[in-house]
């Protein structure tokens, strides 16, 4: 990770684009509800989520769904950052690896970027680390996700 790069007008157009889309979403303000965007840049995003019950599978880890609905949630949010836009597009493809967990209490960082944004589509990829002494630790899952953008 490095320096930390905030752009006041990106995270403010990202804050607004989040606010419109959490109440036409169900499974974001039930999974999603208590995220908090720390910073945006073009193509950048980052958040952070105290892990609750809501987050965890029956083995106490969190939940692949939770992942990927972060890979899905942040590839949008990565989209919007890169040049302002209100219309983030559809999903055509998602993958994710994990690669270790994280438990009930345990905070994550979710950091999206933009690989590539075109006219018709765009490639992010987003990674979720297990917050540890307050800075990204160990990566928990890294997901990529393309958007139709012609919507």
């Amino acid at each position: 990770m490095s320096t930390e790069v905030v752009d006041s007008e990106i995270l403010a157009h990202v804050e607004r684009f989040w606010a419109g889309r959490k109440p036409q979403s169900p499974i974001y303000q039930f999974l999603l509800s208590d995220i908090s965007l720390t910073s945006a840049s073009k193509g950048l995003v980052r958040a952070r989520l105290q892990l609750t019950e809501n987050h965890v599978n029956s083995h106490g880890g969190i939940h692949g769904v939770v992942s990927a609905c972060l890979v899905d949630w942040m590839g949008g949010l990565a989209i919007a950052s890169y040049d302002l836009r209100g219309k983030t597009g559809v999903s055509t493809d998602i993958h994710i690896s994990y690669a270790s967990s994280a438990r009930k209490g345990d905070w994550i960082e979710v950091e999206g970027k933009t690989n590539r944004v075109g006219g018709t589509m765009a490639y992010t990829t987003t990674t979720i680390y297990k917050v540890v002494d307050d800075k990204p630790g160990p990566v928990v899952a890294a997901g990529s996700h393309t958007k139709f953008l012609k919507i």
